[in-house]
């Protein structure tokens, strides 16, 4: 505490000692208080300095909002209300659904199609497979126009009508069925004379020891009928190979040999007029046989190799190949040409055989002759032929 002084206040307010004059050492611990107390003045008088701004600011600010709610009694503030806030705020984008089920013509549900979600202009949104009731649902995309595609293994690929979606719309889309594909099969028509050619191409590369012509052995079983251009032409490839010339040959020194057709003679002339004779029974049995009967009465004349079954059977199926044969629409019929065609041969042979052998005796031994080698070959065609023939074309079973 301060020691109390005796004040007086002049006319200014300002505080004044008092008239009365205190002793020396009286003013002397007055001073000391004095300078005692200033420290607590200034500290209070800062004290008070940091108060009254701070109140004052406040204060202001108490008036300002008085001020401005006077003078704007009834205005209120938008963001203040959490409705007015959410009419103002546009709705995001991706709020809407596009969902469906794959289904097939007769109801059931299609799973694992494939489901794209398009837009109008044909690009390509989103994408996903259908699921197990064949469902898909396309959720969070924005609005637009858009459209469906599905597609799914062995049905016709399905494109629904463009529809427009709006925002936060869950769009189901109408009628997704997929109906059967139909199966695209190509087939190529090709003539018949076409394959004939081919196949007779590949038999006419057909050679026993990979020498003497087998051409007239056919190991397909469905081998397309010949044409009768086709059947002149093979049979003068059989005819006229190089190889049968040689065969002639060796048939007229048997006879030689033998001295068969006496009146022929020996020698280089006798052997001549042998080799030509041969020659012309072999030429005109094969034209006749294979050719002109066959495209007349349209029979086919070749031999179709069996190669399964019992050996009996084997063997029925090769002697009765001389009796019947197919004809070019594929029955069995008579071997009309196979008979004709040789009792045609030996009869010509009465024009170049010797006076003395000529006759009915030569017509029906040539024609005897010619029926028991065609008896002998189709034998050998059935169980040989095939092992010893080079280049054979076909599966070799009937």
């Amino acid at each position: 505490m301060c020691p109390a002084t005796s004040l007086r206040t002049n006319v200014l307010g300002m505080a004044e000692p008092s008239a009365k004059a205190p002793s020396l050492p009286r003013k002397r611990i007055l001073i000391k208080a004095a300078h005692a107390c200033l420290p607590v003045v200034f500290a209070g008088a800062s004290l008070l300095l940091c108060i009254a701004p701070a109140s004052a600011l406040a204060q202001a600010r108490s008036d300002g909002r008085r001020i401005i709610s006077g003078s704007v009694p009834d205005a209120t503030l938008l963001d203040s209300h959490p409705q007015n806030s959410a009419q103002q705020t546009p709705p995001a984008e991706g709020s809407a659904s596009v969902a469906g089920t794959v289904l097939d013509v007769s109801g059931g549900a299609v799973s694992g199609a494939d489901v794209s979600l398009m837009h109008g202009d044909g690009t390509q949104l989103l994408a996903m497979l259908s699921g197990a009731n064949g469902e898909f649902n396309f959720t969070k995309i924005p609005a637009g126009s858009y459209l469906v595609m599905v597609n799914a293994k062995g049905f016709t690929p399905f494109t629904s009508a463009e529809f427009a979606v709006a925002v936060q719309q869950d769009y189901e889309v109408p009628d997704v069925s997929l109906s059967i594909a139909t199966a695209n099969m190509e087939v190529t028509v090709r003539p018949t004379d076409l394959i004939a050619a081919e196949q007779i191409r590949a038999e006419e590369k057909q050679r026993l020891v990979g020498v003497i012509p087998n051409f007239y052995t056919s190991y397909v079983y469905d081998a397309a009928p010949l044409s009768w251009k086709q059947k002149f032409s093979l049979a003068a490839r059989s005819a006229f190979d190089p190889v049968a010339f040689i065969g002639v040959g060796v048939g007229a020194g048997i006879q030689q040999a033998t001295n068969a057709y006496p009146a022929y003679g020996q020698g280089a002339a006798g052997y001549g007029k042998r080799y030509a004779a041969t020659f012309l029974d072999g030429r005109s049995s094969d034209l006749l046989t294979n050719a002109l009967f066959p495209a007349l009465l349209h029979q086919d004349p070749r031999y179709y190799y069996r190669g399964s079954g019992s050996v009996k059977s084997r063997i029925m199926h090769a002697v009765s190949s001389v009796f019947v044969t197919r004809s070019d629409s594929g029955r069995t019929v008579p071997n009309s040409s196979y008979f004709l065609g040789d009792t045609s041969a030996a009869a010509l042979s009465n024009l170049y055989y010797p006076k003395t052998n000529r006759g009915a005796n030569l017509v029906f031994t040539n024609a005897a002759v010619g029926l028991a080698g065609r008896v002998g070959m189709n034998l050998f065609r059935e169980f040989l032929s095939k092992r010893l023939t080079t280049n054979v074309s076909g599966n070799g079973n009937l």
